[in-house]
């Protein structure tokens, strides 16, 4: 049986023959560097122990530190975190970013924790994992269900361990801790910038062009606000409980407010939509930004969006993207379109070495012109070979990790005596 992580391979094995990359690079890429399995003893406000599985995968650092961040969710599990710690791999080479690939978690629903409990786990997993983490070794991010207030636990629980305040050992912070204007967005932002530049090459009018995003958590809520904005019609949102559409466009910014207040957008007034039913609407775009998985063999024909931008890291599978390609529809692949996120991280960990702080204007345009510029490189590499544009980011990223690998022996080579 096939793993997640086996499935991400096949998107490297695509792009080897035409990133031309040694075959010693490609066995090294198969398999991570370092899984660590931790288990993380919190008392409970009632006073009991439980003990939680937590981990921390640690994948490539030829061309940095490890970089990727931390998610509380019940699906937790090691194959999960060593796929997405590849597919950060990737991504930090796509963004060309002096970064390598990692990614942890704990299995948990933090939805059922209060918040003292929330911070517990928080230093508890920092505890865990603390010898293997560091502001030039492996810095940690948020994901999925942390956020700034857990990265401030976190990096205040490293502070302590360590002796010194060390604010680049984690991102993804509050601004008065050291975090980056800019942050909170960026993923969500990110995406933005790409839906701009693709409409414009596509001579899309916003008001005439139409997105559907499952998934409304950060990333989704931000590039829905972004979108609307800027006059495209959103006309869909949804996320674990269900969704709602409305033809004519939603009101983002109320759909926000009933998210906030009853916790799902579900309960927004509109027509009720299914997360599946979300996924098949017709579209010019459609957002994955939930979990992985979303889009299979089993629906990917009922896909009837022109275009995909995926902020969710892995939410399309390789048979999936045989059929969209055959059917005609661009997929903008994870590892390029939510890389928003690690750019301004990069960012934020920049400043906190550096001990500058840059405006959110400058953050921003870095952020663009960053992102405009690696989706200009895999439109010309996808024109040039012929391929989709995920085989051309897996081609863009392999190049840059194979140049990396290079000087430092491959094949056997020896420096000369």
């Amino acid at each position: 049986m096939s793993t997640l992580l086996d499935e991400a391979l096949t998107r490297l094995d695509l792009a080897a023959g035409f990133a031309q990359a040694h075959p010693e690079v490609l066995a090294r890429l198969r398999r991570p560097r370092r899984v660590l399995e931790v288990s993380i003893p919190v008392r409970m406000d009632d006073g009991v122990l439980r003990v939680f599985e937590g981990y921390r995968c640690q994948y490539d650092d030829v061309r940095g530190p490890f970089k990727g961040g931390v998610r509380f969710h019940p699906e937790v599990g090691a194959d999960e975190v060593r796929s997405l710690a590849f597919w950060m791999t990737m991504k930090c080479a796509i963004a060309g970013l002096p970064f390598g690939g990692a990614k942890g978690g704990v299995r948990v629903d933090p939805r059922g924790l209060s918040r003292s409990e929330l911070e517990r786990l928080s230093r508890a997993y920092v505890r865990a994992i603390s010898p293997i983490i560091g502001p030039n070794t492996d810095v940690p991010a948020p994901d999925v269900a942390t956020n700034a207030q857990v990265m401030a636990w976190m990096s205040d629980e490293y502070s302590v361990l360590c002796g010194h305040r060390s604010p680049a050992a984690f991102t993804g912070k509050p601004v008065p801790l050291g975090g980056s204007l800019g942050r909170e967005d960026a993923t969500g932002r990110g995406g933005f910038y790409l839906l701009m530049e693709l409409a414009r090459s596509r001579g899309w009018l916003p008001d005439r062009t139409r997105i559907a995003i499952q998934g409304f958590g950060n990333a989704g809520q931000h590039f829905a606000s972004l979108a609307a904005d800027a006059g495209f019609r959103v006309v869909a949102v949804s996320d674990s409980r269900g969704g709602v559409c409305c033809a004519e466009g939603l009101d983002v910014e109320q759909v926000r407010r009933t998210k906030r207040s009853e916790g799902s957008v579900a309960a927004h007034p509109g027509d009720r939509i299914s997360n599946a039913e979300l996924l098949e609407l017709e579209t010019e775009v459609l957002v994955p930004a939930a979990l992985e998985g979303q889009i299979t063999r089993a629906n990917a024909a009922s896909v009837r969006a022109r275009l995909v931008i995926e902020l969710a890291n892995g939410p399309t599978t390789p048979e999936a993207d045989r059929i969209l390609d055959g059917a005609g529809v661009d997929v903008v692949p994870d590892i390029l379109a939510n890389a928003g996120g690690v750019i301004v991280s990069y960012f934020e960990w920049v400043q906190n070495l550096s001990g500058s702080s840059w405006t959110i204007e400058e953050v921003h345009g870095r952020l663009r012109d960053r992102l405009v510029a690696e989706l200009a490189g895999v439109t010309d590499v996808a024109s040039e070979h012929g391929v989709s544009l995920r085989t051309a980011a897996y081609v863009r990223a392999l190049r840059r990790l194979n140049e990396a690998y290079q000087p430092m022996g491959v094949g056997g080579s020896r420096p000369a005596s």
